[in-house]
């Protein structure tokens, strides 16, 4: 009996240091999705407007760029993929794993090659693990992104892109990151980054609406050659900074249900420990009235 006592009594003691964990894991995670959040609200209306001035670009003008034109033959496709560095954070590099195979899979049968682009240390144990090839890897920076990052990683691209095919090259760009929507709500999500496609929330004019007509100094040509990069390098920031806030979103729902879950267990360990003690005692009573009476018996 009282060596069960000693191991309830190490468990409860063993789970309470976890719960301290887990509980400043959730604090430090909630006080740095705030930050998050409000990088990601003060990027996207710039990635936008960046994004629909290219467009702009790109529609009103007849300039035949690389970075905006659609190949006729597609044969190699590069997937990024943006997971987090560490885990503890519920299923959210595992999400984007999965949403990243069904884009893989989905490529595979449209008969194209996939060049993987890898970001987050998740990502590339679990494409190490399978000895799958990749073609470059970035890790580090998943809960704080910086710009530097952003366009290290897009200028690897846009030099991929402008390169022929068969010396290496790459036809098309999909981005596998996490979209946040809310503190509850965090969703995989697969945008083309190049080329350049339709703003995302940009409606159709109508047949009387009057379109837009635009002067370019010195060149189209050479205003996209300037605004392609930075809309590459912005863009993938936003998914950068979109995929950290979701990332600290998740890690702090699940060290929450984690701290839950250790005082459940405290409570139960604490209730068998007093059930093991009461017996015990009973116990000790028990005897002392047993040899008691034998004592009183025997005079």
């Amino acid at each position: 009996m009282g060596a069960q006592i000693r191991e309830y009594r190490q468990r409860i003691r063993s789970v309470s240091a976890t719960k301290k964990i887990t509980r400043a894991m959730e604090l430090m995670a909630a006080s740095r999705v705030v930050k998050a959040q409000q990088a990601v609200r003060e990027s996207t209306p710039y990635a936008r407007a960046l994004t629909r001035a290219v467009s702009a670009v790109a529609t009103f003008s007849n300039e035949d760029h690389p970075l905006t034109s659609e190949k006729e033959d597609v044969r190699r496709a590069a997937v990024v993929i943006l997971t987090s560095d560490r885990g503890l954070a519920g299923a959210y590099s595992s999400a984007v794993i999965k949403e990243s195979e069904r884009l893989i899979a989905r490529l595979r049968d449209e008969g194209k090659e996939v060049v993987p682009y890898l970001l987050g240390r998740k990502v590339i144990g679990f494409y190490r693990f399978r000895r799958r090839d990749f073609a470059a890897e970035w890790s580090g920076f998943s809960e704080k992104p910086t710009f530097d990052v952003a366009r290290e990683v897009g200028e690897r691209l846009v030099a991929d892109f402008t390169t022929a095919t068969d010396n290496g090259g790459i036809d098309e760009v999909h981005v596998v990151f996490t979209r946040f929507v809310s503190m509850v709500t965090q969703e995989p999500e697969v945008i083309r980054l190049l080329p350049l496609e339709v703003v995302e929330g940009e409606e159709a004019p109508d047949e009387a609406d009057l379109l837009p007509l635009y002067d370019f100094e010195p060149g189209a040509g050479q205003v996209l050659d300037a605004l392609l990069p930075k809309y590459v390098n912005a863009r993938l920031f936003n998914c950068m900074l979109q995929a950290a806030a979701s990332e600290l979103a998740a890690r702090q729902r699940a060290m929450k249900s984690a701290t839950d879950n250790a005082e459940e267990l405290i409570k139960k360990y604490t209730r068998l420990h007093n059930q093991a003690r009461q017996a015990e005692i009973t116990q000790e009573i028990s005897e002392i009235v047993g040899g008691a009476t034998a004592l009183a018996e025997s005079k």
